[in-house]
């Protein structure tokens, strides 16, 4: 975003003009660019780079991101399908998370990914039960919970012995000597991923030096590993964030690497879309409560779910051109719930129909979307200089509907 009232050449005014409000708008030379920064910082140690995909799916991100040569980290079966609408190389596409089923493995394997990277003991005897059936070999990762505190929100922390992800650490020796007897699967790398949002530098660095520790206990049992995925998590600045120096990170990573033949993997998604986005809305009203002033708009937690689940900040800036007196309200939506806030006694200057321009709104906004309260899902666009392109429309009230039915016959 070059401009605080447009997204790289286009008025923002002209956008919600022409495609409503609420309105998703990403800046595609902002997302370049935040890709060349990993590019360049990371440039000698020529990492795959695999977009996350739940950070936002949308299928022009992903064929943007594709055609700049990402791979992708994927959490579900629809976020493969995702990548290969889109025009992914399924060959750079790795599969998280913790609860793959049957069929999201099978379709996996089917589509020739990279690896998987698991997260149990159990999910070890699926996969290779699955790929014994089709008579495949299925690549496999170890994702190793260090048990490194990242110092963030609860619900975005990854990497202690309470989360769920991974396996615990002081299973990991045994769990890859368990992997290597099970003949239809091959062992690849050795993963991990800490957290999200991550402000500083010295849990990555933390967590990379005891993944390095199994490593070398690991080529001491002749288990030799291709690739070690340092998963993402880099943060971005929402408010006044000091976020890491990718290039400080870089040189960390190579110091650590160095002279070991291991392909560097890394899986950024926040920090390649976070702000390279951001979310229109229209004042509906100016309310003034007993104890606080409101400003209602036509977005809500369903479009924005981040400030009611994290408590997180986004800076807001009214992106119409008349201005008013400032004053201390609440930022909230239509939605039925006192939870549903997008800003907590913020100073702001608004009146009915101004337009607000919610900051920071490329990650985990629109791929977390609901339709809660009935309320159709926004519309998405992409601009690109002096172009901008719908590349999701405004969902219908038919098309939410669509696949419900009666169930009772009238009499």
């Amino acid at each position: 975003m070059t401009d605080s009232l447009k997204c790289e050449q286009i008025p923002y005014c002209a956008l919600a003009a022409e495609y409503g409000t609420p309105l998703y708008i990403y800046s595609q030379q902002a997302m370049t660019a935040a890709l060349n920064q990993y590019q360049q910082a990371f440039a000698s140690l020529h990492p795959l780079i695999c977009y996350a995909v739940k950070a936002n799916g949308n299928l022009s991100i992903l064929r943007h991101f594709a055609r700049l040569g990402c791979g992708f980290d994927i959490v579900s079966g629809g976020e493969l399908e995702r990548v290969i609408l889109a025009g992914g190389d399924t060959s750079k596409t790795i599969f998280s998370g913790v609860g793959k089923s049957s069929t999201e493995i099978e379709f996996a394997l089917h589509n020739n990914i990279r690896c998987f990277n698991v997260e149990s003991l159990a999910e070890l005897a699926r996969i290779n039960t699955i790929a014994a059936r089709l008579g495949k070999i299925a690549p496999i990762s170890l994702r190793i919970n260090p048990d490194v505190n990242a110092h963030t929100h609860p619900y975005i922390s990854t990497g202690l012995k309470a989360n769920k992800f991974g396996i615990a650490y002081q299973d990991a020796i045994a769990a890859y000597q368990l992997a290597t007897t099970l003949p239809h699967l091959k062992v690849t790398g050795i993963d991990c991923h800490i957290g999200s949002q991550l402000t500083d530098l010295s849990p990555l660095i933390e967590a990379l030096e005891r993944m390095l520790l199994l490593v070398d206990k690991l080529a001491e049992l002749n288990i030799e590993l291709e690739h070690i995925d340092l998963g993402g998590g880099v943060g971005i600045v929402y408010q006044n964030e000091d976020v890491p120096d990718l290039a400080a990170y870089a040189a960390a990573v190579a110091r650590l690497l160095s002279g070991r033949n291991l392909q560097l993997m890394l899986e950024p998604g926040r920090s390649l879309i976070g702000n390279a986005g951001g979310l229109l809305t229209t004042v509906e009203y100016i309310k003034q409560g007993e104890e606080k002033n409101f400003v209602i708009v036509d977005t809500a937690m369903n479009d924005l779910m981040r400030p009611s689940l994290y408590q997180a900040y986004h800076n807001i800036l009214n992106v119409s051109t008349a201005t008013t007196d400032e004053f201390v309200a609440d930022v909230v939506g239509p939605i039925c719930e006192t939870g549903d806030f997008l800003a907590k006694d913020r100073t702001i200057a608004a009146k009915e129909g101004d337009l607000l321009l919610i900051q920071s709104a490329g990650a985990y906004a629109s791929s977390m979307a609901s339709n809660y309260n009935t309320r159709c899902r926004a519309a998405e666009v992409l601009v690109n200089g002096t172009d901008h392109y719908l590349i999701r429309r405004r969902e219908t009230l038919s098309e939410l509907l669509a696949n419900e039915q009666s169930c009772l016959k009238s009499v």
